[in-house]
């Protein structure tokens, strides 16, 4: 079975790798650039063993890339779409910019290919498409994207299970053979429609939970004696909530993945004519927890333009080197437009990004706290959390406050001693 892979970022780089142990693959992106960088197995993005998987499908003969879409197409059994979607700083998905590229394919595939979609799509995209092209007989399919940074290449060869929403038995036999050796019979299948929307609602629930931890632990820390984490614990214990469930209080949800599908089902519910009134006041909570850190930092400080902040981690989440929409990036700015001094460290970031031009990036983690009065720890890379930091602290020359709203730091009885400690849902040490 051919497979040809649209759209060469993330998602459908670790898409093309995983599928060439298994099938004929071929990647086809229009960015040159990108695709010669695949040619030598250089990923666009960090990804854990993405770049040594490419490698091994390309030695394989079973992997190779190109961005002439109409030699790759011609013999495709499937077109898996994976473009990363899109979305705008209000998390908007750009729509129409994963349609062109889709519409701009079908002329060089041959009538009974099937369109797989895994690009994040409104629901309804797999119909609009199939009475625009009824003609052509293409089988379109949805099979929602289960990205997760820094562990994409595990979840996609050992998923918990793989939605698939296809219309007809031709079109399911074929992605059974597709999907079996990674997902066994840990298939859910459905209309394309309830494909589209689980990704929706899988992601707005996922959402809705943050925010829900999160506003518990604001009251948590208004309530003396009350403490989140052991809240946490209690909500898990519940049966019909469960050990996995997304009720950890800490920092606001980030990086556009959840958002933009909440804002989609704003949209949906728009068009449809119905009030989605708990999904459209996610966000607006989110909003207000991303300022948490800044809230604290105005507490205990009098003046921020005379304080220096250490900043450790900036990207989105560890595993990757992405810092879009990262709520770290966020807060610098913040703090060095209240005139802050900010000093940073990631393990993988070499150059900040144009905003933090006035912030300073340090290449070790001691060098970043020196004359540090606040300590944010914000991305829970191993090379921060896993630090010595009883010596890191008793190396300063002051006692910085530490901000650490996920609880990620795991130290020892009396490391805090001689610090004030914070976190989401705790009134504080």
């Amino acid at each position: 079975m051919n497979i040809v892979v649209l759209g060469l970022w993330h998602l459908g780089c670790v898409t093309a790798a995983c599928c060439a142990e298994h099938f004929d693959v071929i990647g086809i992106d229009p960015n040159a650039k990108s695709v010669a960088d695949l040619q030598r197995a250089k990923a666009p993005l960090f990804e854990p063993g993405l770049d040594a998987l490419i490698q091994i499908g390309l030695d394989s003969g079973k992997l190779s890339f190109t961005t002439n879409a109409k030699a790759a197409l011609k013999n495709a059994d499937i077109l898996w779409v994976c473009f990363d979607t899109p979305v705008d700083e209000n998390d908007v998905v750009d729509v129409l910019f994963v349609l062109d590229k889709i519409e701009s394919s079908l002329p060089e595939v041959r009538p009974g290919t099937v369109i797989l979609i895994s690009s994040q799509m409104p629901a309804g995209t797999c119909a609009r498409l199939e009475k625009k092209y009824g003609d052509r007989k293409l089988s379109f399919a949805c099979s929602p994207e289960n990205l997760r940074l820094g562990k994409s290449l595990e979840i996609f060869r050992n998923p918990d299970r793989i939605v698939a929403g296809v219309r007809d038995q031709s079109t399911r036999d074929r992605l059974q053979k597709l999907f079996e050796p990674f997902a066994g019979s840990r298939i859910l299948w459905m209309s394309p429609e309830s494909a589209e929307m689980t990704k929706h609602a899988t992601n707005a629930f996922l959402a809705l939970s943050v925010t829900f931890a999160n506003e518990l632990a604001n009251l948590c820390e208004a309530v003396a004696g009350a403490d989140a984490r052991e809240v946490e614990q209690g909500l898990r214990s519940e049966s019909r909530i469960g050990a996995n469930a997304y009720v950890r209080p800490g920092s606001a949800f980030a990086g556009g993945t959840l958002a933009r599908d909440v804002v989609t089902l704003s949209q949906l519910a728009e068009e449809h004519g119905q009030r989605a009134i708990l999904i459209q006041t996610i966000l607006r909570s989110n909003e207000e927890h991303k300022n948490w850190a800044m809230r604290r930092l105005e507490t205990i400080f009098p003046a921020l333009d005379r304080v220096t902040i250490a900043v450790l981690g900036l990207t989105y989440k560890p595993g990757t080197d992405t810092l879009r929409r990262s709520s770290s990036v966020e807060l610098c700015s913040r703090l060095l437009k209240r005139g802050s001094s900010v000093h940073c460290f990631d393990p993988v970031v070499t150059a900040l990004p144009p905003q933090l031009a006035a912030a300073k990036l340090f290449r070790s983690l001691p060098e970043a706290l020196e004359q540090a009065d606040a300590i944010l720890i914000a991305t829970a890379w191993p090379q921060i959390i896993e630090a010595d930091w009883p010596h890191l602290l008793r190396e300063l020359k002051k006692q910085p406050v530490i901000l650490d709203p996920n609880r990620l730091l795991n130290l020892p009885g009396g490391s805090l001693r001689s610090v004030r400690y914070f976190a989401v849902g705790s009134s504080g040490s």
